[in-house]
């Protein structure tokens, strides 16, 4: 059985080794101030002048001088390899929800490692954040004000139906399936956008300048 190692009671900002620019950890930080390194997002921490609260992984890319810099109570290595160094952190972490920042953007093999542990753990609030977009799972009804034209993409990584209001191309009728149907390049027209899904697997991609509106939508209070 995993025992949580990091208890808040407010968000997480969990930062992974991929692209990431300072502007992007800042803004996370402003909404979820607990900041948690997924392995080597702990030397990225340390250049972008940020002490990480925790830094959970196998360690196989852990910077010797992230190892130094950083006091040794706060290393929690987890050398199986049967999960991702980000899963790893998902199942280690009791939050109300996780802003991800550097897993979205960099290797294809890992960013799909990622959104298939998005999927696969439904009853966690996670929001990725990339350099274009930001992703979250659609485990429940969503209704996010948007404006016209934002393109509001889909993509399922299970088969799945659903509903839509405000959206150029409804999605109502549609069997979509990570071998079949997907939804990507739909746009809002009109300045709420609802969406809703018959069960788990549909992940919502939406133009990082959106984010604002999906943390709100999503019930996330700016601190």
């Amino acid at each position: 059985m995993v025992f949580p190692v990091i208890k808040v009671e407010t968000g997480v900002t969990l930062l992974g080794g991929g692209n990431s620019t300072p502007a992007m950890v800042s803004q996370a930080l402003t909404q979820a101030k607990t900041l948690v390194a997924a392995d080597g997002g702990a030397q990225i921490a340390l250049d972008l002048g940020h002490m990480p609260d925790a830094v959970i992984g196998d360690f196989d890319s852990l910077d010797s001088k992230a190892r130094t810099a950083i006091e040794a109570s706060r290393f929690y290595h987890v050398p199986e390899q049967n999960s991702t160094d980000f899963e790893k952190c998902l199942t280690r972490i009791e939050a109300p929800y996780l802003l991800g920042v550097g897993f979205l953007g960099a290797r294809v093999d890992h960013e799909l490692a990622v959104l298939n542990a998005v999927v696969r753990h439904p009853e966690r609030k996670i929001v990725l954040l990339g350099t274009h977009d930001i992703c979250v799972h659609l485990t429940s009804p969503l209704s996010i004000r948007l404006p016209i034209g934002t393109r509001v993409s889909l993509f399922p990584l299970s088969r799945v139906t659903g509903r839509s209001v405000g959206l150029t191309w409804p999605i109502e009728g549609i069997e979509f399936a990570p071998d079949g149907r997907g939804g990507t390049s739909n746009e809002a027209c009109g300045t709420q956008v609802d969406i809703e899904m018959d069960g788990d697997g549909m992940l919502l991609f939406l133009p990082v300048e959106a984010l604002d509106a999906l943390l709100k939508a999503l019930g996330i209070k700016a601190l």
